[in-house]
This record gives C-alpha cells, structure tokens and sequence, in this order.
C-alpha cells in the first residue's frame, strides 16, 4: 500500500536572513508541522557543552545527535519551548554562542547523517515546513516548493542585533557583522552540505521587506502549486 503524499516546503537561507519567522508563519497559515533543523544542530553543541565534551570531539557529539532527547512545544503566550533532557534551554538555544558552536559541528558528517533520519521523521500530514541549510538541497530534495530567502549582510545583523537587544542582551552591532561575515563563509565552504540555493529554488530578497511581506510571497509561491488555498 503506497503512503500518501506528504507536501513539503524547504525554506533555506544565511543566518539572520528571517527563515525563522518565515516559517513558523507559514506553518501556522497552513496547519502544518515545522521543522527548525538549525535548532538541532544547536542542541547537539549545547548537548556537548553540557556533557563537557572537547569542542572537536565529532564521533562524541555525532553519539549526542542520535541519543539526545529533545522535545519542541509552544509556551502559553504562543511562544516557542525547546527542552534537552528535559531541561528547558529555550533562551540559552538563541545565543550567539549556541549559533556559532552549531555553525561548527555542522560541518562534520558524521553529525550531518546522525541527524538526518531524525529530520527526516518530521515528515508527518498534513505537510511540513523545514527551515535550515540544506532542506531543499540535501535533506528534503523533492521538497513540493523550495525557498532560498536572504538579505544583506548589513541587514541581518541589525535584525540579529535588534533582536538581541529586545531580549536584554548586552551586544555589539559591530561583532555582529563580524561573526555574520564568519559564519557566512564557513556554512557556504564547508565540504558537506554547503549553503547554496537549490537549482529549483524561489530566490526572496527580504532586504527592505517586512516579515508579512515576505510571508505572503512565499504564501503565494505555495498557491501557485495548489498547496494550500
């Protein structure tokens, strides 16, 4: 018996570029499930700091990646929940510190594979939205719409800043761009799964766009290929 067909969309970008936002409005829209794959790899660096772990460990933290337990929920104001080993790391997931340390075990295969039945398993009806890297170019290649969203540099990392700042964060704007820049370089150059844009992609440049705007692009991406109303 053949299983019905799961519609996928894969929104993939750089770092700061909204995917985020992006995609947990478009999930909402359509009832579908999410997938933030960036948030495992960050769970699988901070997995390590909180097992003490040398940072260049890969089969350890490879070992973490297929072991860790990991639950996603919704707080009572709507907001997101993230708990490893049913410790609640929701802020320390944010950090720029869990950004760059995520930044660096993705670029080990090992950990690429160990995660990738678990994101694969995200599958579900009536339909995902799968946020990160390389969803439409590696994990979810029939993926039904694919998205490669990006801005400036310069305009992420006064989104990152700002957001930052709303938080309560003490940061600066200047080393900001700096590990921007940084991590640019090292997700597009790295040998396993770099950041590219799918051959069959929607190219979005959000620079000077608002979130909504943005949403009601892909929104309409999505309707042109019947997957939603």
């Amino acid at each position: 018996m053949m299983r019905p067909h799961v519609p996928i969309v894969a929104i993939d970008g750089p770092s700061g570029s909204g995917k985020g936002t992006i995609s947990r409005a478009v999930a909402r829209y359509a009832g579908w499930h999410l997938l933030d794959s960036g948030a495992l790899y960050r769970l699988v660096a901070l997995a390590g700091q909180a097992r003490g772990l040398d940072p260049q460990d890969v089969e350890g933290h490879a070992a973490l990646a297929r072991t860790m337990n990991v639950e996603f929920g919704v707080g009572p104001q709507g907001e997101e929940v993230v708990k490893l080993d049913g410790r609640d790391v929701t802020s320390e997931l944010r950090s720029e510190t869990a950004g760059q340390g995520a930044s660096r075990v993705a670029a080990w295969p090992e950990v690429r594979t160990a995660l990738l039945a678990r994101q694969k398993a995200f599958v579900q009806p009536p339909g995902l939205v799968a946020d990160g890297r390389d969803m439409g170019t590696v994990v979810f290649p029939e993926a039904d719409l694919k998205i490669f969203l990006t801005a400036s540099a310069e305009e992420r990392a006064r989104r990152r800043y700002k957001q930052l700042k709303d938080k309560g964060s003490d940061v600066s704007l200047a080393a900001l761009s700096r590990e921007i820049a940084e991590r640019d370089l090292r997700d597009s150059t790295r040998a396993v799964a770099p950041l590219k844009p799918a051959p069959d992609a929607e190219l979005i440049d959000s620079t000077g766009l608002s979130a909504d705007e943005v949403v009601q692009k892909v929104l309409a991406l999505g309707r042109s290929r019947s997957l939603w109303p």
